[in-house]
């Protein structure tokens, strides 16, 4: 990474500590650590890539929390828990920064950003001396909006310049053209400073111009380009030859 570019961003790598006996259990013997020491960031969006189980939210999550982050989403100055998950990963994990600081932040759990919700409503109702938050996160609440509004409203609305926004499967709730306004929001960020770490399925999340892709194999990590991905490998070949795809799904390729 130029030197230029290593002041602007805010992780400019992931270290992943570990003796040989700690390899050989969960997390670090998960595909995503396999024979890993350092995986560097991009300074704008940085994506992981992989099939269930590969370790690509585990890994994120152990970023997210590295950083400050609650485990169960949010931002830095959260910190509920509605279960006793505690990350395993993040006491195995040094985040390399460079020399600036993000401005605000966000980590995004689809599978509890609900949770994320209840608690910025639980915060708003307690009397206390802080100011309500809730007008941040858009003009209605985010339990009064599908999930997928939730979640636009949330990177529209309470995501800004200069921030680190670390997202697990942000397109999970989303639309394909949710999806689209999602990476242009994310681009108009990362224009103004942002930086994105980000785990996905959705290959138009994976289409974000010049992003570094980590493909997260049964090897080890390898950067892929867009082209090069099963997922749209995959998708293309569905898109394309729809029915020959599935009569050789359901057996009846022969028949």
């Amino acid at each position: 990474m130029p030197n230029s570019a290593m002041s602007k961003v805010f992780i400019r790598s992931v270290e992943v500590k570990g003796e040989e006996v700690d390899r050989r259990s969960y997390p670090l013997n998960l595909p995503a650590f396999r024979g890993v020491r350092t995986l560097d960031l991009d300074p704008r969006m940085t994506i992981f890539v992989g099939e269930n189980g590969s370790g690509k939210s585990t890994l994120v999550e152990g970023v997210a929390v590295a950083a400050g982050f609650n485990a169960e989403g949010g931002t830095t100055n959260f910190n509920f828990a509605t279960q006793r998950h505690r990350p395993e990963l993040a006491k195995h994990l040094r985040l390399v920064r460079g020399t600036l600081r993000p401005r605000t932040g966000f980590f995004l759990r689809a599978e509890s950003f609900f949770n994320v919700a209840t608690e910025i409503e639980r915060l708003d109702e307690e009397p206390a001396m802080a100011p309500r938050i809730g007008h941040a996160y858009g003009p209605k609440p985010l339990h009064d909006v599908s999930h997928g509004e939730s979640f636009l409203s949330l990177a529209m609305h309470r995501f800004g310049p200069s921030g680190l926004y670390i997202l697990d499967e942000p397109e999970a709730a989303m639309s394909p053209f949710g999806c689209l306004a999602l990476v242009r929001r994310f681009h108009d960020l990362s224009q103004k400073g942002s930086q994105f770490v980000i785990a996905t399925h959705s290959p138009i999340m994976m289409a974000f111009p010049s992003a570094l892709i980590y493909v997260l194999s049964e090897a080890g990590p390898r950067r892929s380009s867009w082209d090069e991905l099963d997922h749209v490998k995959v998708l293309k070949d569905f898109m394309n030859h729809r029915d020959a795809v599935l009569a050789e799904l359901f057996g009846e390729a022969d028949s």
